[in-house]
């Protein structure tokens, strides 16, 4: 059965209100939680990551895992398991992604269509786009109920655009 889906936006002007939406997005974010990133280089993947680490309480610098793949961030209010499949080839199948997303964390995982068939069925999926030098153009999609809801939450409750 396919899963439902519905699509949302918003630009953000600096790197720190990307951080701050992220952060935002992260209250509403439970063990289980799959974010896809996608978008331009340098658009602000790892940014927003580090945003929703800030959220969940990670005290731990974050940064790209562009090189080992899977990095690990514990000691906040949940994990946080942030993935860069970009430099993957056919390896990945034995990685256990599906630990991750089944786990008790947050998964983060940035240029997910590159394991396509591994990821869950529900899931909320991030584009960043360059709009200009400074300013980003988010489009989110939720695809499952799970996280039409937390959108919904976000975009109807909270001022996503301070």
């Amino acid at each position: 059965m396919m899963e439902q889906s519905r699509n949302y936006s918003f630009f953000s002007n600096s790197a720190e209100q990307t951080m701050n939406f992220a952060s935002t997005l992260s209250k509403y974010l439970e063990e289980k939680s799959v974010l896809l990133l996608e978008g331009d280089l340098g658009a602000g993947k790892t940014t927003f990551t580090k945003g929703l680490a800030r959220g969940l309480k990670i005290e731990r610098n974050v940064n790209s895992p562009t090189f080992t793949i899977i990095k690990e961030y514990i000691g906040g209010r949940l994990p946080l398991y942030h993935m860069d499949v970009y430099r993957l080839a056919d390896s990945f199948e034995d990685l256990g992604f599906d630990e991750y997303f089944e786990g008790n964390g947050v998964t983060v995982v940035e240029w997910a269509h590159l394991i396509e068939d591994q990821l869950p069925l529900a899931y909320l999926k991030i584009n960043l786009y360059h709009a200009d030098e400074n300013k980003r153009k988010i489009e989110l999609e939720a695809v499952g109920q799970r996280y039409i809801d937390i959108c919904e939450e976000l975009f109807n409750h909270e001022n996503v655009s301070d």
